[in-house]
């Protein structure tokens, strides 16, 4: 099969890295809902949250929660959707595993509390893309789903998610023109890059100025940042690769793949 190579003039995007004051903020539960099989969407409120702010739609902040032997410990999420004005701040939780923010998450009910802290700074980037192409599994919808739906009219762009299976697909609701792209693997395979590899072989991206964006259980994320780079002849100012998690290895991440 032809590779197609996507033409991106030398100029880079314009990024806005953002710091923010660290603050802890303890919140309410007020909805739990299972989006899909391995996703669980919750719902918080409280008046801590009325001077939040997460401009990155990739955004992280901890949480707090009990470790498997009662002392706290911290999960890095991405805030899915927050309105400072109403209070409120909504976490999707990716139940994949059997660590302690997915134990939380699972037995969260309405009116439990939940410390949070962050997020600790932002990527804030464009506004001038002329297309996003957005890769990712489970872990990455928060992220992906939070961009595509923030974007504005007439944008473009293109997610290719991993997910167990076709209940695990979600919907957006966005006015930006959006291709969505799902493949399916068995959750048992999340950290084997050929099912992603065989998706982005068969995309045909756009010409002009686009971003990548990338994240996704470590080894998926680097295989697929390789592909671009070196198949497709994408520009590195115009990507960014990261593993959200690492296979067998608790609270690992690779934020910044090089």
């Amino acid at each position: 099969m032809t590779s197609h190579v996507s033409r991106i003039d030398n100029s880079t995007p314009r990024i806005t890295r953002v710091r923010h004051d660290l603050k802890r903020r303890l919140l309410q539960v007020t909805r739990v809902e299972r989006l899909t099989p391995v996703m669980l969407r919750i719902a918080f409120t409280g008046d801590a949250l009325a001077d939040f702010i997460s401009p990155g739609a990739d955004d992280h902040v901890k949480i707090f929660v009990p470790g498997p032997g009662g002392e706290m410990v911290s999960r890095d999420y991405t805030p899915r959707a927050c309105d400072a004005a109403a209070r409120t701040l909504v976490i999707d939780f990716a139940v994949h595993d059997a660590g302690p923010a997915t134990l939380w998450a699972l037995n969260a009910r309405p009116g439990d509390q939940l410390e949070i802290g962050g997020p600790r700074g932002s990527m804030v980037i464009g506004p001038d893309i002329g297309w996003w192409l957005l890769v990712g599994d489970e872990t990455a919808l928060p992220a992906i789903g939070r961009r595509i739906e923030e974007l504005p009219a007439g944008a473009r762009v293109i997610s290719l998610v991993a997910v167990p299976g076709r209940s695990d697909e979600q919907t957006f609701v966005t006015s930006a023109d959006h291709q969505a792209l799902w493949v399916h693997r068995p959750s048992g395979r999340a950290d084997d890059p050929e099912p992603v590899l065989r998706g982005l072989e068969t995309l045909q991206l756009p010409q002009g100025d686009g971003f990548v964006w990338i994240a996704a259980e470590a080894r998926v994320a680097r295989a697929a940042r390789q592909f671009l780079v070196e198949r497709r002849g994408h520009p590195l100012p115009w990507l960014k690769a990261s593993g959200y998690w690492v296979r067998g290895v608790a609270d690992a991440s690779d934020k910044l793949i090089e």
